[in-house]
């Protein structure tokens, strides 16, 4: 098959049909699936009946009924995947919105709510690009399958790392995650995360007498607290191979976030202590204190060697009763020498008119997930990074038209029989 005939007609038909794509954006939005708490069971239903309609067939599995994933896939033989999850962060304050988080509103430019960036209109854009091959006017050599997972936002432990640890993406070679991501980049890579647990014990006592009399709980955690930037030193070693990926991620970091030194956000640990509980009144001695710290670590630095030097700051503290817990995933990567890279590449630039890079994340997804299968994975979707996880979110309809486009070019190259 003339491949470039076959992505022009798609394109067509996508043009054409840029409603329908937009109006099952703004459906998505509607369906409220924060999480927490984790409902998805309303969205879930509108996607089956969606892939139905479109002759795509489905199954909803999971480890539990309130973790509903859904696995759909076209054709037979090696599975190109997409990725996409169906949660969102939370709406919080309605005041602080310009428009109704959940109302689906459309623009004559963009499309508002909670999810439109992160990802409710990635997912409805793989969605769309996916039914245009299930009317088998062009052959597939392969399987088309996508899996939309419900817990994404909670760390994904029942959604898609549940689906790989069972077996789900055996059969993939490639994977294409439809989260958020510019126009102008393609994500290759993402910081591994350490999530530590401090508990912290004291003896209680009467607050007037604190300074002489009992243990503060909470000042010992504020002692760990001050050493734990200590951290934000370590750094990741990085290949040959690595390095243009690493420079221009870092330039990126610095031309979206503008702020001094954060590129090195990229290749440097972070710290975030994010939550802390103590105390029960002002005139105790508290003696019990949490914390969770938030602890990134980028590419080429392995987890456990930071989690040695937060255990050793523990040590030179010598602070009595206090014990933690730690949890963690490792930085992950794919080579920007996979064809799947250089395939979005080069339909991300066919379609935009100008050069796509690339590039490591600050954060971490799902990707993790199909990464540590072996599987090649990359991240690329519509979004207007201001309003992810924040208020007034939203995305420009041309983002996610030509995501739809080069969703489908891309299908067209891997999976296309010639």
């Amino acid at each position: 098959m003339d491949l470039s005939a076959a992505k022009s007609s798609l394109w067509d038909i996508i043009d054409k049909r840029k409603n329908e794509i937009v109006g099952l954006c703004s459906d998505l939005i509607r369906i409220p699936s924060e999480n927490p708490p984790g409902n998805v069971d309303e969205i879930v239903s509108f996607i089956s009946q969606f892939l139905a309609k479109n002759g795509i067939e489905s199954r909803i599995t999971g480890p539990a009924p309130e973790y509903p994933n859904i696995i759909a896939g076209i054709g037979k033989g090696p599975v190109l995947l997409f990725n996409g999850h169906c949660d969102v962060v939370p709406a919080r304050d309605r005041a602080r919105w310009n428009f109704d988080p959940f109302g689906g509103e459309i623009t004559s430019t963009t499309i508002r709510g909670r999810g439109t960036s992160d990802m409710k209109c990635g997912l409805g854009a793989a969605l769309f690009a996916m039914s245009l091959f299930a009317q088998g006017k062009i052959p597939l050599g392969g399987r088309l399958e996508i899996h939309i997972v419900p817990d994404e936002e909670t760390g994904g432990a029942n959604g898609t790392k549940w689906l790989v640890e069972n077996g789900y993406a055996d059969n993939a070679f490639a994977c294409i995650v439809a989260e958020p991501t510019s126009s102008d980049t393609c994500e290759v890579g993402q910081k591994g995360q350490i999530r530590i647990h401090v508990t912290a014990q004291g003896k209680a006592a009467h607050g007037s007498i604190g300074n002489y009399v009992g243990e503060n709980a909470i000042m010992k955690v504020a002692t760990l607290l001050s050493r734990i930037e200590e951290l934000r030193s370590m750094k990741g070693v990085y290949s040959e191979s690595q390095t243009q990926v690493l420079f221009d991620s870092k330039k990126i970091a610095q031309e979206k976030l503008e702020r001094p030194h954060v590129e090195d956000v990229i290749d440097h640990v972070t710290v975030n202590p994010g939550i802390i509980k103590g105390g029960i009144k002002i005139n105790m001695v508290p003696d019990l204190c949490e914390a969770d710290i938030d602890v990134r670590i980028p590419i080429g630095l392995p987890a456990k060697k930071v989690i040695a030097q937060f255990e050793e700051i523990i040590q030179q503290l010598n602070l009595n009763n206090i014990q933690y817990r730690v949890e963690y995933s490792e930085a992950n990567f794919t080579e920007v020498s996979e064809p799947l890279v250089h395939t979005i590449v080069n339909n991300a630039e066919a379609i935009w008119h100008h050069k796509v890079i690339p590039a490591y994340q600050w954060a971490s997804s799902d990707a993790r997930y199909y990464r540590n299968k072996g599987i090649p994975t990359l991240q690329y979707g519509p979004a207007n990074t201001e309003g992810i996880h924040s208020y007034n979110e939203d995305v420009d309809i041309e983002d996610v038209i030509n995501a739809t486009k080069i969703y489908s070019a891309t299908i067209c190259d891997l999976l296309v029989r010639r």
